[in-house]
């Protein structure tokens, strides 16, 4: 028997890739004179990737490594009102409105009246994550919210344990095969990916076709048919 239904927060219930999108191709117009702009995606690629360790996922980290790459390939010499720049949308970015994808408020609320434990899974920075939580009118349909630094198994195991809910009774609902997909299999319970449009390179995995306790849906609309194939 399922007895929990959790959901991912960023780019599954509520847009948040596009903001680094837009913040990226600015980094690339503005850093153009000192490298191709190619290059400079994958540079800040990298250095954000290098830096989870110590700043975590989020926009926070993410203006830290902006800064820190433009320093590095302008040889220091980048301008002060650049750094400036990235800041002030860093800021920006934090503050902006909270855009439900479609089909997301109904998708939660049609979970939560089959009397399950309606949970939020999401990772990144505890005062973004509460903040867009709170913005998306989203917050009284959660039973359960946990924003952790990373998602693993043993992540999903803890998270659930203090729950008193099993892995196997639970179904992980995401946009990333690598953070929802792959971990929340391997702990033993249920997985449906929702995939974005697009996602951030460090969250790329191949999906597991064919595994029995993954299913893939193409929008919000698809989920209740599928937990019910689950049931």
């Amino acid at each position: 028997m399922i007895t929990a239904i959790a959901f991912d927060g960023d780019d599954t219930l509520w847009h948040n890739e596009p903001l680094f999108w837009a913040s990226t191709q600015r980094f690339q117009e503005l850093l153009a004179p000192y490298s191709d702009p190619a290059a400079l995606a994958e540079r800040l690629t990298a250095t954000e990737i290098a830096n989870l360790g110590l700043f975590g996922y989020g926009i926070k980290g993410f203006v830290l490594s902006m800064i820190e790459t433009a320093i590095q390939v302008s040889g220091g010499q980048v301008p002060n009102g650049v750094i400036q720049e990235f800041l002030d949308r860093g800021k920006h970015m934090l503050a902006h409105p909270v855009h439900l994808l479609d089909g997301v408020a109904e998708a939660v609320a049609a979970v939560r009246a089959r009397g399950v434990t309606v949970m939020l899974i999401t990772k990144g920075d505890l005062f973004d994550q509460e903040s867009k939580l709170a913005r998306s009118g989203l917050a009284e349909l959660f039973d359960v919210v946990e924003i952790v630094s990373e998602k693993d198994a043993g992540t999903y195991k803890r998270v659930l344990a203090r729950q008193g809910i099993a892995p196997e009774q639970t179904v992980m609902v995401g946009n990333s095969v690598r953070s929802d997909v792959l971990p929340m299999l391997e702990s033993g319970g249920w997985a449906v990916h929702l995939p974005y449009a697009s996602t951030w390179v460090h969250e790329h995995a191949d999906a597991p076709t064919g595994h029995a306790r993954y299913r893939r849906i193409g929008g919000m609309a698809e989920l209740a048919g599928v937990l019910d194939a689950i049931a």
